[in-house]
């Protein structure tokens, strides 16, 4: 969703969205934590309304729904004209149905909030933890992550260790973890 091109809306909306997350995402964050099932207690009232500005942006028509149409437009008033239609209904077949404001929220607040369930998490730990002891060894994960897949950076691990739960034997205590990526680090309150 990074790049133009890449995830189910325009650059501009994710400009807008970034922005979004970037403001009050712990307090967003929390929110969302507590179970709610209405997508607009995800966000703050600042950040919906930013969300809205991006919205009306694309739904060229105003008619309330995103469609094929308001995309087109909108990736031509962005310079791109020849857009596949192929990746314009991949865009809208994430909403699962007409793209109104909330569907629109809800995709974004999946995008921005949303992790994988904390048992998903855990058990792709598992695969590393053979023995069953709730722990993976941190330079070897150091070096999984340095080289496997999405390739994190030194930056990125460093960061993520500053926040991992480890032993004195530097093992991470993954079950910890998969909590704070789940739930948030209680230190941040």
């Amino acid at each position: 969703m990074g790049t133009q091109g890449e995830g189910p809306f325009p650059p501009t909306v994710l400009q807008a969205s970034r922005k979004a997350g970037t403001r009050g995402k712990a307090a967003a964050t929390k929110q969302a934590q507590r179970g709610s099932s209405n997508v607009f207690s995800m966000f703050e009232q600042a950040q919906i309304q930013e969300f809205k500005e991006a919205f009306s942006c694309i739904d060229q028509n105003r008619d309330g729904i995103i469609c094929k149409s308001d995309l087109r437009e909108t990736y031509s008033q962005l310079g791109k004209v020849s857009v596949p239609d192929e990746e314009l209904d991949a865009m809208l077949q994430e909403g699962k149905g007409p793209i109104n404001f909330t569907v629109f929220l809800t995709l974004f607040g999946e995008k921005l909030n949303g992790t994988d369930p904390e048992e998903a998490i855990l058990s792709a730990f598992r695969m590393f933890d053979p023995s069953g002891q709730g722990v993976v060894n941190k330079d070897e994960f150091k070096q999984l992550l340095l080289t496997q897949a999405d390739k994190f950076s030194l930056a990125e691990v460093e960061q993520m260790f500053a926040l991992t739960p480890m032993d004195l034997a530097g093992n991470i205590d993954y079950k910890s973890l998969c909590y704070i990526i789940t739930h948030g680090d209680e230190k941040e309150e």
